[in-house]
């Protein structure tokens, strides 16, 4: 595997379907379909692939010696004037055990997505264009190490799923679509401002002995490599770190979604596609937290260490204001949404803790939250292609009329719940230890507890209107499942109950990059107390 481009093979078999499909008549619908899912479904293979050869006992988070799978040339080379000198942009892919979950999470989620897609039939050409583009932007995040390379790909996958929602989505698709895009595309400035600043901030030093600013995101996370008269060096007295932390926040806030930035979201999950609702909440929102504790923690440690506090006060936040604004939904879907705006509060408050076990159980948090919420809104797609219906008071009793499926929605709702023995509760376990473990935030952590009790309250009294009692008579001819969604279903099933019985493989993998990252905060403020920062 050392000579082998994985990475771009994973990021890039996408665009070569979508060319492929391209080029198409629009009338091979099922060739579309299936050439879709044949790549898709590659990319699951090579995500096993990365993760069987992956060493898990390497990892760091910035040294390039301590990253795995990398590819790295010049992509960009321009000669510039004055004190901007030379400018480069490398391709540098690689992977650690941060950025290997969000790759296996992201391969499995577009995979189930597209076995969910096989239902449309609207424009299907353009819809599995769209999709595959989408594919790209999002596997092309997670294993960046260039941060113009990362911008490049954060901002592709932004206008297909403008698209996907906008098209293929409901009745109030075009107003759910451009919010989105204006909510992302505002965050999208705050990156690329912070990114400008950091790169005539850091310096690399070249082969021959030459020292040029950089885009290299490891190169910015070591203080040795800043520049004395960068705008965003801790060396300069005269530096802008404390904004420039604060707009790179909220820039990846914006994607979590963080309260009060939050709005988008309901509204772009009740209008989209049943698969893209999948990939929203399976795969994007985790980008936001991805960004964070890839670029933010390590290039910004001391300022972490400072707000860690507030980061925690919003985590409670959205654990709590999401959990009772799902409890007030009667929309099927709109509930599932705001559920997942209270259980990526969970991610904030382990993020928040800065010790090892937090951070693990937000990382593996995000993991888990993918793999349940993508189920969750599979579900709402099942039950909604059948009764063309989200109301969730119109329903009543389908236990007895589709019992399968109601097998599967008591996996993923108990999972959401946090139930033992299910994935969802060791990840949260482990963030509330860490966090507890942190004496800033305790009382936040206490009172964030309340989003367990809230979480079971909405959950429970869903699974008791929809599918308990008698059975409406209006539903008496639904159809329990399919083969396909067999299929979409059984798979996320597995993963739940794998991980909540043996996590121990997913969090071996992210053990040695989290502990680097814990040591790069913790030794920030030695480093900031000799410098007279």
């Amino acid at each position: 595997m050392e000579n082998f481009p994985i990475l771009s093979l994973i990021t890039f078999l996408p665009i070569v379907g979508m060319v492929i499909i391209l080029f198409l008549p629009k009338n091979q619908s099922i060739v579309i379909k299936s050439l879709t899912l044949l790549i898709t479904g590659i990319q699951v293979i090579l995500a096993a692939v990365l993760l069987m050869n992956y060493n898990f006992a390497l990892g760091g988070i910035n040294d390039a010696a301590s990253f795995q799978f990398i590819e790295k040339f010049r992509w960009i080379e321009i000669d510039g004037f004055s004190w901007i000198g030379k400018i480069k942009i490398d391709y540098f892919l690689a992977v650690d055990g941060l950025s290997t979950p969000m790759v296996l999470l992201t391969a499995i989620v577009t995979f189930i997505a597209t076995l969910s897609s096989w239902t449309i039939d609207k424009s299907i050409k353009g819809y599995f264009a769209m999709f595959l583009l989408l594919n790209t932007g999002m596997m092309g995040v997670f294993v960046s190490l260039d941060f113009f390379l990362f911008y490049v790909f954060w901002e592709i996958m932004l206008l297909p799923m403008y698209f996907l929602i906008g098209i293929w989505g409901g009745p109030r698709r075009e107003y759910a679509a451009i919010k989105f895009f204006l909510y992302t595309l505002l965050g999208s400035v705050f990156i690329l401002l912070v990114m400008i600043g950091l790169y005539f901030s850091s310096m690399e030093t070249l082969a021959d002995g030459t020292r040029v600013f950089t885009f290299n995101m490891l190169e910015m996370m070591n203080t040795a490599n800043f520049t004395q008269t960068g705008i965003l060096s801790p060396l300069n007295p005269n530096n802008l770190r404390f904004i420039a932390y604060i707009a790179l926040f909220a820039g990846f806030a914006i994607k979590i979604p963080m309260f009060p930035f939050h709005t988008w979201l309901p509204d772009a999950h009740v209008e989209a596609p049943t698969a893209i609702s999948v990939i929203l909440a399976g795969v994007l929102l985790k980008m936001g937290t991805y960004g964070i504790l890839r670029i933010s923690y390590p290039i910004f440690p001391e300022i972490t260490q400072n707000l860690a506090w507030w980061i925690a006060l919003f985590g409670m936040i959205n654990i709590i204001y999401g959990a009772l604004a799902a409890m007030a939904q009667k929309d099927f879907k709109r509930l599932i949404a705001y559920s997942s705006v209270s259980h990526m509060g969970f991610v904030m408050l382990g993020m928040a803790s800065l010790n090892t076990i937090g951070i693990s159980g937000a990382i593996l948090q995000m993991f888990n939250h993918g793999i349940i919420t993508s189920m969750l809104f599979l579900i709402v797609g099942v039950i909604y292609d059948r009764a063309h219906t989200r109301d969730i008071e119109a329903f009543g009793g389908l236990g007895k009329q589709m019992p399968i499926y109601t097998g599967f929605v008591t996996v993923a709702f108990f999972a959401a719940i946090g139930l033992p023995g299910l994935s969802g509760f060791i990840s949260e376990a482990l963030v509330f230890l860490g966090a507890f473990g942190s004496a800033s935030i305790r009382i936040i952590t206490i009172i964030s507890t309340l989003g367990i009790l809230l979480g079971a309250g909405y959950m429970l009294w869903t699974l008791q209107r929809v599918f308990l009692g008698q059975l409406n008579e209006k539903w008496s001819s639904l159809k329990d499942l399919t083969t396909r969604e067999y299929l979409m279903l059984a798979p996320l099933t597995l993963i739940i109950i794998f991980l909540g019985i043996y996590p121990s493989p997913m969090l071996d993998l992210m053990n040695s990059s989290v502990n680097a990252m814990v040591k790069l905060i913790s030794d920030a403020q030695l480093f900031y107390s000799s410098t007279g920062f």
